[in-house]
């Protein structure tokens, strides 16, 4: 899949597509249905199939750290759509003179102009330029001009249960991963590089691989059974802390993981951690020893749920 990143990089070779426009946070059930609406109507025209987002997402420019919890990030959205087989991915940098585009520029000059769009997806819901005057009428007026299709994702859910991101990230924060795996059409993980930290846990014994969230909030927090892929082709067990580590007082939002049968270092590898199940609430100590008592406890815990599984499947 190719990726481009911002309008500047469009060239005339990229001219003719099919699109869809939306934060596709999370790649759920509903985006998929949107999707292969897309691949469909790409094969019928013989134009990419290609998919438009913005970085940071609209609401997270607008309203800084009360914007909700993002549930993937860019290279996480670019995963799951090349495993969906969209050709293409636009990335446009959502900024302040962006929002203030008009409406009809935006149809004109990106749709029309740059793109040459042939049939065109949207949410239902989706409001575009300058003080969010640009609707699903406008679209569909403007492509009975122009000469594009326009559907909204309500017409192609229509026989399905509603499925949204924000259902999802509601479900995730109340510890809830089976529901949300359901709607996601997989369980939920979190790739991220594996960073330096304070390496306090190889003093207790419990040496982890630390992730750095880089977004303003994670949508998961607690301690979860996990189960670690990116490393030789195989999938690890472990247990895993998301949050703000109070107890040694901690800052920033970081994924603390401890691998079980791992030996080596792990500095600079992409790791995908999957969430199997959550344990408990991150709860601040009054000393590391009482920490570490909780950990012992988390690990035994995260093992027996492991070999439960193990003979299961």
């Amino acid at each position: 899949m190719e990726l481009l990143r911002g309008i500047h990089n469009i060239k005339a070779g990229h001219r003719g597509c099919v699109l869809s426009i939306g934060n596709f946070d999370g790649i759920h059930l509903g985006h998929s249905a949107v999707l292969s609406r897309l691949l469909v109507e790409a094969n019928r025209i013989k134009v990419p199939a290609t998919v438009l987002i913005f970085e940071p997402q609209p609401e997270e420019l607008f309203a800084g750290d009360n914007a909700p919890a993002r549930l993937s990030r860019l290279r996480d959205k670019f995963v799951q759509l090349d495993k969906q087989g969209i050709d293409r991915l636009l990335c446009i940098s959502f900024t302040h003179q962006f929002a203030n585009l008009s409406a009809q520029d935006f149809i004109e000059e990106l749709l029309i102009e740059k793109l040459d769009v042939k049939f065109l997806v949207v949410g239902d819901d989706f409001h575009f330029g300058y003080q969010r005057q640009g609707d699903f009428k406008l679209l569909q007026e403007a492509g009975q001009k122009y000469g594009f299709e326009v559907v909204d994702t309500r017409s192609l859910l229509q026989q399905q249960q509603r499925i949204s991101s924000s259902r999802i990230r509601d479900f995730l924060a109340t510890g809830e991963l089976q529901q949300a795996a359901l709607m996601l059409g997989r369980k939920y993980s979190i790739t991220g590089r594996v960073g330096h930290g304070q390496k306090l846990g190889r003093t207790i014994g419990v040496p982890t691989a630390n992730l750095l969230l880089k977004r303003r909030v994670s949508p998961v927090s607690g301690v979860f059974v996990v189960s670690i892929l990116g490393i030789n082709d195989k999938t690890y067990q472990g247990v895993a802390n998301i949050g703000q580590r109070p107890t040694v007082q901690g800052i920033r939002q970081q994924l603390e993981v401890h691998l079980f049968d791992f030996y080596g270092d792990l500095y600079g590898s992409l790791l995908e951690v999957v969430l199997e199940k959550k344990l408990r609430d991150e709860v601040r100590f009054d000393s590391f020893a009482e920490l570490k008592i909780q950990i012992d406890k988390d690990i035994t815990l995260a093992k027996e749920w492991h070999q439960r599984h193990a003979q299961k499947s």
